[in-house]
């Protein structure tokens, strides 16, 4: 595991030798194994399923032992938020009890802290704030490890400044992104995440969740000016789904202002570029309850809870989705106009293009549960939509 200064290093320089080439993408991303595994509760058993799936890619301890390890959650929207009386953990948020039982056996592993992360929806308040509203217990996952910190990424946070992280080959979308400083001083990047649908990219898992690293007082619906605002405002509405104007200025334009403006083009450019500037060292994602239909309770009738009793995690993130996306009934190889992708891009072919990933199962290697024995159609739990008479 190189440190983040050499890894700081090396992105400058192939990003240099990128754009002197104006781009050169990969025909295909590099490959490795994803652990599947049956978990049907939350309860004890989620320790000892996340500790055998950790040992089959490895073991923890190659990963954080001496390091610190910055752990990206997905609390997406308002915590309060219900997909009817379900709990947000139980549909659309990552689950105290997974952050907690990762923590936990990263401690063990000899990590030397953990931070968690999230760029909470349109506030800089603390992210223990968030999880309290949700009802959750802070303190639990504060004490989950020996050194355990939180921070709010949707803002300048802690620090004096804002770092920028490149992309390679100058960027599907941008060329440079700016983000909080939790994410540059870390040893390790741990995208935590949700096995789900999503109505613009198709699906969501550990690449999709980093969509939110991207702080609003830069990249929000308010920040128009030439500087950062001092707080965040609004989502990331304008600048990243509809295109209809650029970051405040420390950042720079996006590199075709006459590109398609639709969110199914820039949002998978967008997550393809974030993945490929901030490299993830381990994809954890909880499938054991989540939802059908979308990313959260906003997105339409059609949603609905279910529980597939599934986690899965790989050092990968884009074969770690691709095996996700199988899992969930999809072809991961699919693109535009085939489910889950109709009306997007695919941020795994994308990404792959970047040179992060293969999303070809064929060069995948799945430990633990067979792809067979995990595959459910999530397309299936969703609700019919009742078409309304018109008069």
């Amino acid at each position: 595991m190189i440190n983040r200064r050499d890894w700081m290093t090396a992105v400058a320089g192939a990003t240099a030798a990128a754009v002197a080439s104006r781009p050169v993408f990969a025909a295909q991303g590099p490959t490795a194994p994803v652990a599947i595994a049956k978990c049907k509760t939350y309860g004890p058993e989620l320790v000892t399923t996340l500790d055998t799936m950790f040992q089959q890619l490895g073991g923890l301890d190659r990963i954080v032992r001496g390091k610190t390890v910055a752990m990206k959650v997905n609390l997406t929207g308002s915590a309060n938020y219900r997909l009817g009386h379900h709990p947000a953990e139980n549909a659309h948020w990552t689950h105290p009890h997974v952050i907690g039982a990762t923590i936990h056996l990263m401690n063990r592993a000899g990590a030397k802290r953990v931070r968690i992360l999230e760029s909470a929806w349109s506030t800089a308040e603390p992210i223990q704030e968030v999880m309290l509203e949700a009802g959750w217990d802070v303190n639990r996952l504060m004490t989950a490890g020996a050194k355990v910190e939180m921070e709010n990424t949707n803002w300048l946070g802690e620090a004096k400044q804002y770092h920028k992280f490149t992309p390679a080959g100058g960027g599907h979308l941008f060329r440079e992104y700016w983000l909080n400083h939790s994410y540059y001083d870390c040893d390790v990047f741990v995208s935590v995440a949700k096995l789900k649908e999503h109505v613009t990219t198709g699906v969501t898992m550990s690449m999709k969740n980093l969509f939110g690293i991207t702080p609003c007082t830069i990249y929000g619906d308010g920040a128009t000016g030439d500087e950062p605002l001092i707080l965040p405002s609004g989502g990331r509405g304008s600048v990243f789904h509809a295109g209809a104007r650029q970051p405040a200025k420390i950042s720079p334009a996006e590199n075709d202002p006459k590109s398609n403006r639709a969110a199914g083009y820039r949002v998978p450019r967008a997550v393809a570029d974030l993945v490929s500037a901030r490299p993830i060292h381990l994809a954890i994602v909880d499938g054991i309850a989540t939802m059908a239909g979308g990313e959260g309770p906003w997105c339409g009738p059609q949603l609905a809870q279910t529980n597939p009793g599934i986690m899965i995690a790989g050092t990968n993130c884009v074969t770690t989705d691709a095996v996700c996306t199988a899992v969930m009934g999809y072809d991961p190889m699919a693109d535009r106009g085939a489910p889950p992708f109709e009306t997007s891009d695919n941020m795994m072919r994308l990404a792959e293009e970047h040179g992060v990933g293969t999303r070809d199962l064929k060069r995948i290697e799945i430990l633990g549960t067979p792809l067979a024995q995990a595959r459910f159609d999530m397309r299936s739990f969703r609700l019919p939509v009742q078409r309304q008479r018109r008069g």
